[in-house]
């Protein structure tokens, strides 16, 4: 027997696709539904490695824990990671199966990947009671539609009903509903059942009649009008659109703990990835984030970060282009603390070899750890766990470059003391393992040594839980499907498909 489905389409991208798919799990598995997420293909540089070792998006890895289940390559089966303007890694079912350029992608290859698709969301259905799929950019990108696996394309073929979230904090939400039905064909028309208005503030009755007019002109429902709440945008896709002068998140934190704030400035590199990383030290009271790109940035910074990338030798030469590679450099001959994770790792190291991901060869790093890296063809995904600074650790590993310790400490070693990860030399510290930062007790021990090292009378909180403001993320997101949203027609449309005979709104999609 096939589970209900449902696919969550939005007018634009980051109209809150991500966070209303994982609401909508959260409260269904609170109801005793057994539920998983899907997005089809995702173009994402945050992304997460699996127990079973496939790489897919952060947000399913999100969103299955909204369904508290663990994330399977299933729920990702497409994976595109830019690597620059014109091309992305494509990553099936988990694993990297080469470079495409957005032509060569579009011009075959996605259509190709059709039946691997509906292969992995007929799997998911045939487990779980109900699959919520996540659709990418808006449904009525028309120059795509012949080809497209994630919206529209997914929709027809599995019989999904389609539920459209606007968000009205943009503006234009009432026409950018119209004309997203209004651009698609009656048949894609026909499994559009309605709209989810999304960040909504102010006072709902001077919407209503927007609502209803909407409903006069399209005949479809609106299913919930969710008001703008502070600190949901949790594992975004795509770390390129973080702003480069503003916090992580907006989310509230208790105040600190000890007498002083200690500053964490990350670098905004090219091609960031899993910039997520810093979110535990964001949630951390008494820890202020922000993203720089300016070497003057650094200078009341009690911890420089340089974070991963899918661009290691781009982003080794931005950093010397902005001047940003000379200011770490001061840093460390100072004694202040600076971490590289990952591509942030590769890069403070003595040099790189390069024939996979730049092909340029051999590239001096920054000279500060005493690692050499060489790329290979084969990505190394992993979820290990181990010790640092004392305190247990876990993370997951997402990288091509193979690193050489040549010397300086252990960061991360196994249970016998034997190095597992990374590399300290002073205050610099490097290592390949994203997410460590999640692991409370050596998140704090971290953080003391910087403060130290950092003359900041700082303590951490004693008992932050990372995994617990995660769920208490999620339970909020949950909170607002279930408190503002029409659930009861909500389930109907996950059980039952589409209302039938739902008018068609001309033009429809050109010929």
């Amino acid at each position: 027997m096939t589970g209900g489905g449902l696919l969550v389409a939005g007018t634009t991208s980051d109209a809150g696709k991500s966070v209303v798919t994982a609401g909508i799990c959260r409260w269904l598995v609170r109801q005793g539904v057994k539920v998983a997420p899907f997005k089809a293909q995702n173009m994402s540089l945050n992304s997460f490695v699996t127990r079973e070792g496939a790489e897919i998006g952060r947000a399913q890895a999100m969103q299955a824990q909204a369904c508290r289940v663990e994330p399977t390559a299933l729920m990702n089966p497409v994976l595109l990671k830019p690597g620059g303007e014109q091309s992305s890694q494509v990553v099936l079912l988990g694993k990297p199966v080469g470079e495409l350029s957005a032509r060569g992608y579009h011009g075959g290859r996605q259509q190709k990947l059709l039946g691997t698709v509906l292969e992995c969301l007929a799997e998911l259905r045939g487990t779980y009671d109900a699959v919520i799929c996540e659709g990418a950019g808006s449904p009525a990108e028309i120059n795509l539609r012949r080809t497209d696996i994630v919206n529209m394309g997914i929709a027809r073929n599995a019989g999904l009903p389609v539920l459209v979230v606007g968000d009205i904090d943009r503006g234009g939400v009432f026409a950018s509903f119209f004309g997203t039905v209004a651009l698609l064909s009656p048949e894609d028309q026909a499994l559009v059942a309605g709209f989810l208005v999304n960040k909504f503030r102010g006072d709902v009755t001077l919407l209503e009649p927007g609502i209803d007019m909407l409903h006069g002109l399209t005949g479809r429902h609106t299913y919930g009008v969710l008001p703008f709440r502070h600190g949901l945008g949790i594992d975004e896709e795509d770390g390129l659109r973080v702003s480069l002068r503003g916090t992580v998140r907006e989310s509230n934190v208790a105040p600190p703990v000890g007498e002083d704030v200690l500053r964490v400035a990350v670098c905004a590199i090219p091609l960031m990835s899993n910039f997520t990383d810093v979110d535990a030290l964001a949630a951390e009271p008494g820890v202020v984030v922000r993203f720089v790109d300016r070497p003057e940035e650094l200078a009341d910074a009690d911890l420089v970060v340089i974070p991963g990338t899918r661009g290691t030798v781009r982003a080794l030469e931005w950093l010397r282009e902005r001047g940003l590679a000379e200011a770490i450099g001061r840093r460390v001959a100072e004694g202040r603390p600076v971490l590289g994770i990952c591509g942030g790792f590769q890069i403070l190291g003595e040099h790189i070899e390069d024939e996979v991901e730049s092909r340029r060869g051999h590239v001096e790093g920054l000279g500060i750890l005493p690692v050499r890296v060489r790329f290979a063809r084969e990505k190394t995904l992993t979820r290990p766990v181990g010790e640092a600074l004392g305190e247990p650790v876990e993370g997951y590993e997402i990288h091509h470059g193979v690193a050489d310790i040549a010397g300086g400490d252990a960061f991360i070693s196994d249970d016998q003391g034997h190095s597992l990860d990374g590399c300290r030399v002073g205050q610099t510290w490097g290592t390949h393992w994203h997410g460590s930062l999640e692991s409370d007790r050596f998140r704090r021990a971290f953080l003391r040594e910087v403060a130290a090292a950092a003359g900041r009378r700082f303590v951490p909180a004693p008992d932050t839980s990372f995994a617990a403001l995660r769920e208490e993320q999620l339970d909020r997101l949950g909170d607002l499907i279930e408190q503002h949203a029409d659930t009861d027609a909500l389930w109907r449309l996950i059980e039952s498909g589409a209302p039938q005979g739902l008018p068609f709104i001309p033009p429809g999609a050109p010929a």
